[in-house]
């Protein structure tokens, strides 16, 4: 990357402000934060999200013939709640809320998201349509060109700052926050090169794995994603991931915490470990 090399004064206050982001890791030293700091505000905010919560819950059975999976308790409070609290925290307060079966629960507890301090419009789905079906439901309510999708069933540490400053850094139109599992064979395996994903492979056979790094769920769209989608019907967002890599157009970001999805009554016993007794 071409740097130009800059003489700079400033107060001995605002020094020991740029100081405290210094780690010596993922910011190694004054000229960096620096750097960091001034992307960070010359970043194109965003300040819409989707979150995808209008799945049947299948695996979960018989849990979900009473209660949507969203609103699971973790450490006494719903899952879809820490979700849209993850997204408060970084100043995206426009939800767009998809749901489904069983989504007049969903928006009883969440009603148009003011006591959560954000606003909360909803999508339904008369029948499934699918990750991509249920975001094209929400195509027409979408006003950036850049946007946050989550689906509403997963829990997350991820600096949501850094995830979109790495998308709109990159010559793509889709980025996916990246984890690593021990079995990938349940997730979309991911192969990386660099900041671009190479393949996507949406539940590779076990043992056949040659990869690690999974979708975490969580994604970074450009508008012209709708183009990638059938206008009408039922489709999947894991099915366009592969076009995109081929073209180069899908972005990884690797991120180091945690993350659990709740998909299993095994995963959401792992969920209540892991943040039920957080401080």
């Amino acid at each position: 990357m071409d740097r130009e090399r800059l003489t700079i004064t400033l107060k001995k206050s605002v020094l020991a402000g740029v100081d405290r982001f210094i780690d010596g890791t993922k910011i190694r030293n004054r000229s960096h934060a620096i750097e960091y700091l001034i992307t960070q505000s010359l970043t194109p905010k965003v300040s819409q999200a989707v979150i995808l919560a209008g799945g049947r819950g299948l695996n979960m059975r018989p849990y979900t013939f009473e209660m949507p999976k969203g609103l699971f308790p973790v450490g006494g409070k719903p899952i879809l709640e820490y979700i849209v609290e993850l997204l408060s925290q970084y100043d995206i307060r426009n939800i767009i809320m998809s749901v489904g079966y069983l989504g007049e629960k969903i928006k009883d507890h969440f009603g148009d998201g003011k006591k959560f301090g954000v606003k909360v419009t909803y999508i339904s789905e008369t029948q499934p349509q699918g990750t991509g079906g249920a975001l094209n439901l929400a195509r027409s309510i979408i006003t950036g060109n850049t946007f946050l999708v989550i689906h509403g069933d997963i829990l997350v540490d991820i600096n949501l700052t850094d995830l979109i400053s790495f998308h709109n850094e990159g010559d793509v139109l889709s980025t996916i926050a990246l984890t690593s599992v021990v079995d990938p064979s349940q997730f979309g395996e991911v192969a990386l090169h660099g900041a671009k994903v190479t393949r996507f492979i949406e539940k590779p056979l076990k043992g056949r794995q040659t990869s690690q790094l999974i979708s975490c769920g969580i994604y970074v769209f450009n508008k012209e994603i709708f183009n990638y989608l059938p206008k009408k019907g039922i489709s999947l967002l894991e099915d366009i991931f592969p076009k995109l890599a081929r073209e180069q157009k899908l972005g990884g970001f690797l991120f180091e915490g945690r993350w659990v999805d709740i998909g299993t009554p095994t995963s959401y016993e792992n969920a209540i470990k892991k943040w039920g007794k957080r401080k």
